[in-house]
């Protein structure tokens, strides 16, 4: 049997555009190079799409972008293309493709934007589609459709950029009133990895961390403090998806931000989750409930609150591409769920593979 052309975009113009070139290097460094021939496709933070060559140190420390053969080249969406347009010189030529491995996240990649290039490219590709990445990506849309569909949620409330710059005291009054008490999240409505995500103890504080918000996106979600576990939920499937067992979140910071995820060492992942086996239960069948509610597909992974004292599960967001490093909860929780990382990236692109466009 003929190996497969999978190719593997990172990098991407985010704020999580280091995040994707490690999760990337895992990705390599996991398929199975005896079923698949690996394309890579780098993106740099201006924008540059670029065929890459470089090995997986190059793309963790982001050096790949320096070498002197790498070519300009991107996906075309003309049907007829079916894969990669590489320029040299003045001649471009033509890298067929079986399957991409979009591995960005954020902005620009978990966003609904590569999903749409590449359905009209009718090139299949791992992860969620157009329509569900781009409303889990926007945490504001997720609440309002999850809320509706009868799973709970933290008391959340948000505003716009416009109408904070146009009436900060009737903004700020208008968000008391309908969360009640400090303490109050305040994030971003379209920004991956707590990109952007502050805590407000008081007014000032809210206000301080609004105008933090707002250099992300134009839209902002307020939601009250939960006290309780922090827990995530992997997911992996298309039409009959499957959950992992739970995994639980000790944050090194005050809650689970950019650094506690990714650069501090003192975060502590548990799993199993310390949790009761019955709650385990109930909140992967929300979990699966809320991914087939948002129309995922292929993967994402669901973060959840275990509120003290009642155990009410109360989910916080779907991460659509989450992080797939080699200390990210994703790989680690299927891992642990008996799939290893070779054989996760092998089922991601069979889905991928199965499912129409």
């Amino acid at each position: 049997m003929s190996k497969k052309n999978i190719a593997i975009i990172f990098g991407g113009a985010s704020s999580e555009h280091e995040v994707s070139r490690r999760s990337a290097s895992c990705i390599i460094e996991n398929i199975n190079r005896e079923k698949y021939n690996v394309i890579l496709i780098g993106i740099t933070k201006s924008g540059k799409w670029y065929l890459c060559n470089g090995n997986i140190k190059s793309i963790i420390n982001g050096s790949w972008e320096n070498r002197h053969d790498n070519l300009p080249a991107f996906i075309s969406p003309d049907t007829s293309t079916q894969g990669i347009i590489v320029l040299k010189d003045d001649n471009y030529s033509i890298i067929k493709v079986d399957a991409v491995i979009p591995v960005l996240h954020g902005k620009n990649g978990e966003d609904g934007t590569i999903q749409g290039l590449l359905q009209l490219a009718k090139i299949p590709f791992v992860g969620c589609d157009l329509l569900s990445s781009a409303t889990c990506m926007d945490k504001i849309d997720t609440n309002i459709i999850l809320t509706h569909c009868g799973i709970q949620k933290a008391k959340f409330t948000y505003t716009t950029a416009f109408d904070f710059n146009k009436d900060k005291e009737l903004c700020i009054e208008a968000i008391e009133t309908n969360i009640g008490n400090y303490p109050m999240f305040v994030k971003p409505s379209s920004a991956g990895s707590s990109v952007g995500v502050s805590k407000a103890n008081n007014r000032s504080e809210l206000i301080d961390a609004i105008k933090i918000a707002i250099k992300e996106d134009s839209r902002v979600l307020i939601e009250e403090n939960i006290e309780g576990q922090e827990v995530e939920c992997a997911i992996l499937g298309n039409d009959n998806p499957i959950s992992s067992i739970v995994g639980e979140i000790a944050p090194s910071n005050e809650f689970y931000d950019y650094e506690a995820k990714y650069q501090s060492e003192n975060s502590k992942l548990y799993i199993p989750a310390h949790i009761d086996s019955q709650v385990s239960k109930n909140l992967r069948e929300i979990a699966i409930k809320a991914y087939k509610a948002m129309g995922c597909s292929g993967l994402s992974r669901v973060d959840f609150f275990i509120q003290k004292e009642t155990n009410n599960i109360l989910l916080n967001e779907i991460n659509t591409f989450p992080g797939f490093t080699s200390i990210s909860m994703y790989p680690k929780l299927f891992g642990a769920s008996g799939i290893d990382c070779t054989t996760l990236i092998d089922n991601l692109i069979n889905l991928a593979l199965e499912r129409t466009l």
